[in-house]
C-alpha cells in the first residue's frame, strides 16, 4: 500500500474516532449546560480547568517523549521498544502519585484561594480524573507513536461514548457537579484498562527485546522536559484563562468562556484528526530521507486546512447570536461576543494543529517548548490585564493575540526544518480570502431571514454551496481526487 493510501485509511479512522467523540461531547455540553444551570456548569466547568494544570505534572511529557523514540526505533531497532515502554510508565506512574498526594492534601487550600468553598469536593473526587485521565493520554499517546490510528481512535471513541451516557445518567439521578465528576473518572478508567492492557500484550509481552542502550532512560527523561514546558503553555492557555475568568468574574463567566470554547474545538476536529494522523508519520519520513515528501504533505495539509477554516471561522461570528440562542439558551447570550473573539482562534489552532505536534516529532521540542512558555506567560499577563477592564471578552482578546504569536512560531520552524514552497501558499492564501469575503458578504445578507434552528441550517448550507463552487473554480478544491478518498 502506498504511503498516501495507508494515509489516507489512518485519517478515515482517526476521523471517525474522532467525530463520534466530537458530537458526543458536543451533546453532553449542551445537555449539562441545560441541565445543571449556568452557575454550576460554571463551577463544574472550573473544576475541570484546574485539574487540567494538576494533569500537567502528572503527565511531565513522558508519554510524548516516549513516543517520539518509539517512532524512531521501530524503524531502526524494535528491540529496544519494550525498555522504552517500561521506563515511561515507571516514570508515569511515580508522577501520578505524587500530584495525587499534593491534591488529597490541599484541595481545600486550592479551593479557598479562588473564594469558592463549593470546589473542595470537587477538586477531591478530581484525583480520581487525574489518575485514569493521565493513564488514558499515556496509552493513546503511546499507540500514536506506533502509528497504530485505528487503534488510538477506539479508545478514544470508547471514553466519549462511556463519558456522554455515564455523566448524564449521574446528573440525571441528581449528583449534580459531582456525579459528573465521577462520570468522567469511570470512562477514564474503563478506556485507560483496555488501552494498557492493549499495549502490553501487542508490544511489550510479545515484541523480542535486545541489550538495553544506556541512554534510553535518560533520554525519555530528557526530551519530556521540554514536552512538559510546551504541556504548561497549552494548559495555561486552555485553562488558566478559565480559572482567572472564575477568580475576576465568576462562575457564570467561566460558564460563557467555557461555551464559546467549546463551540470552537468542535468545529476543528476534522484538521485535529489530520494533523494527529500525520504527525508520526513526517518524523518516519524523514528518518527515512524522505524530507520533500514530509514538505510536500505539509503543504497539502495547511493549504486544505487553511481552505476549509477560514470561511468556518467567519462564520462563526456571523451567526454567533443566533446559535447561542437555539442552542443553549438566553441563558448563555453574554457568552456572544466571546464567541465572536474565539471565531479567530479557531482559525489558529487549525494551523497549530498541523505545526505543532510534527515538530515534537521532528526533534524541535526544545524550541517549541521556549515559544509555548513566552505565549504562555504573555497570556497569563494580559489576561490578568484585560478581564478586569473587559470582562469575559477581555480573557478571550488576551487568548488570540498571545496564540497568533505562538501560531506564527510554530510555522516558521515548520520553515526551518522542511524546504516549504512559500509563494505557492501564500497564492493559495490570497484565494481562500477571496472565497471567504465573498461568502460572508452572501451569509450576512441572509442572516436577516433567520426565524429557528431551520432556517439557519439553511443560511449556513447556502454558505458552504458557495464556498464548495468558489473553492473549485478557483482550482483550490479537487472534487475527483476527495471522491477517491471516501470511497
Amino acid at each position: 500500500m502506498s504511503l498516501s493510501s495507508k494515509l489516507g485509511t489512518r485519517f478515515k479512522i482517526e476521523f471517525v474516532g474522532r467525530f463520534i467523540a466530537v458530537v458526543s461531547g458536543a451533546v453532553l455540553t449542551v445537555v449539562l449546560a441545560r441541565l445543571l444551570g449556568s452557575d454550576s456548569y460554571g463551577l463544574f466547568s472550573l473544576t475541570i480547568s484546574i485539574l487540567a494544570i494538576a494533569q500537567i505534572f502528572s503527565r511531565l511529557g513522558i508519554s510524548k517523549s516516549a513516543a517520539r523514540y518509539i517512532a524512531e526505533y521501530k524503524e531502526i531497532n524494535a528491540g529496544q521498544i519494550p525498555h522504552i515502554l517500561k521506563y515511561s510508565f515507571l516514570y508515569t506512574i511515580v508522577s501520578i502519585l505524587l500530584v495525587c498526594i499534593v491534591f488529597v492534601i490541599g484541595h481545600r487550600y486550592f479551593a479557598s484561594l479562588l473564594n469558592e468553598p463549593d470546589l473542595a469536593p470537587l477538586l477531591l473526587a478530581g484525583v480520581l480524573i487525574v489518575v485514569f485521565e493521565t493513564l488514558n493520554r499515556y496509552a493513546r499517546t503511546i499507540l500514536h507513536g506506533f502509528e497504530k490510528i485505528q487503534a488510538g481512535a477506539i479508545l478514544h471513541s470508547i471514553d466519549r461514548i462511556l463519558r456522554f451516557g455515564v455523566v448524564i445518567i449521574f446528573v440525571i439521578l441528581g449528583y449534580g457537579a459531582l456525579g459528573a465528576l465521577f462520570g468522567y473518572a469511570l470512562a477514564f478508567m474503563v478506556s485507560s484498562s483496555v488501552g494498557l492492557l492493549y499495549i502490553y500484550f501487542k508490544f511489550y509481552r510479545d515484541i523480542e527485546r535486545s541489550q538495553m542502550e544506556s541512554i534510553i532512560p535518560k533520554q525519555i527523561l530528557e526530551y519530556a522536559l521540554p514536552l512538559t514546558a510546551t504541556n504548561t503553555g497549552n494548559a495555561i492557555d486552555r485553562r488558566v484563562d478559565s480559572i482567572l475568568v472564575g477568580f475576576f468574574v465568576g462562575p457564570v463567566g467561566v460558564a460563557y468562556y467555557v461555551v464559546s470554547k467549546q463551540i470552537v474545538n468542535f468545529v476543528r476536529m476534522p484538521v485535529d484528526a489530520l494533523g494527529y494522523t500525520l504527525e508520526p508519520t513526517y518524523k518516519s519520513q524523514q528518518a527515512k530521507g524522505n524530507t520533500g515528501t514530509a514538505a510536500r504533505m505539509y503543504e497539502e495539509a495547511l493549504s486544505h486546512g487553511l481552505l476549509m477554516y477560514t470561511p468556518i471561522a467567519a462564520g462563526i461570528a456571523l451567526i454567533a447570536e443566533r446559535l447561542i440562542q437555539l442552542i443553549f439558551g438566553g441563558e448563555y447570550l453574554g457568552a456572544v461576543p466571546v464567541l465572536r473573539i474565539m471565531a479567530a482562534y479557531a482559525l489558529l489552532l487549525v494551523i497549530s494543529s498541523l505545526s505543532s505536534g510534527a515538530l515534537d516529532y521532528l526533534g524541535r521540542a526544545r524550541a517549541r517548548a521556549i515559544i509555548r512558555t513566552v505565549s504562555a506567560v504573555a497570556n497569563v499577563v494580559l489576561n490578568i490585564i484585560l478581564i478586569p477592564r473587559f470582562g469575559v471578552e477581555g480573557a478571550a482578546i488576551a487568548t488570540v493575540v498571545t496564540y497568533s504569536a505562538y501560531t506564527f512560531a510554530t510555522v516558521y520552524l515548520m520553515l526551518s526544518e522542511l524546504e516549504l514552497r512559500v509563494n505557492w501558499l501564500f497564492r493559495r492564501l490570497v484565494s481562500i480570502f477571496a472565497i471567504t469575503g465573498v461568502m460572508s458578504g452572501i451569509v450576512w445578507v441572509l442572516m436577516d431571514y433567520v426565524e429557528g434552528i431551520l432556517t439557519l441550517g439553511l443560511v449556513v448550507s447556502v454558505g458552504a454551496l458557495v464556498w464548495a463552487i468558489l473553492s473549485v473554480i478557483f482550482g483550490l478544491l479537487d472534487v475527483r481526487r476527495i471522491v477517491s478518498l471516501i470511497k
